[in-house]
């Protein structure tokens, strides 16, 4: 059995991959704070079963759009995609953009330090494992 079988490990993995996901949406969110109609965008989060693995449906598909013929291919990197939550703020700007800065920034500071916390939580977890078969 290989380390990438345990389902504790795949679970932090998967939360680790959300949060670096998430940290790419928000990001888009705060690059857009000025662009007329954008709406904000946030990532549904993953939801496990009691043994850390991934529970069914709360992962879905994400296709890349293609609004025009010159835009650059999207390359099948394999990895996992999530589900997004397009819930629409409670303020509206005249130009129609929705995106505001303080909640953004909110959520990009919660999301560092999950990250945080998942990542210390997987290096501990794989520390235990290397006391356990006797390599630390």
């Amino acid at each position: 059995m290989s380390i990438n079988d345990l389902p504790g490990l795949a679970a932090l993995r998967t939360r680790m991959q959300w949060h670096q996901e998430r940290q790419r949406v928000l990001a888009e969110n705060v690059a857009n704070s000025d662009t007329p109609n954008f709406k904000p965008r946030d990532l549904v989060e993953p939801k496990f079963d009691p043994t850390g693995a991934s529970a069914v449906g709360s992962m879905g598909s994400l296709a890349m759009m293609h609004t025009s013929t010159g835009h650059i291919a999207a390359l099948d990197g394999g990895g996992q995609t999530f589900d997004q939550d397009r819930k629409v703020g409670f303020e509206t700007r005249p130009a129609g953009n929705a995106v505001s800065l303080e909640d953004e920034m909110l959520k990009v500071s919660a999301n560092q330090m999950d990250y945080a916390a998942v990542t210390s939580l997987y290096t501990r977890s794989l520390h235990l494992l290397k006391t356990a078969i006797g390599k630390a």
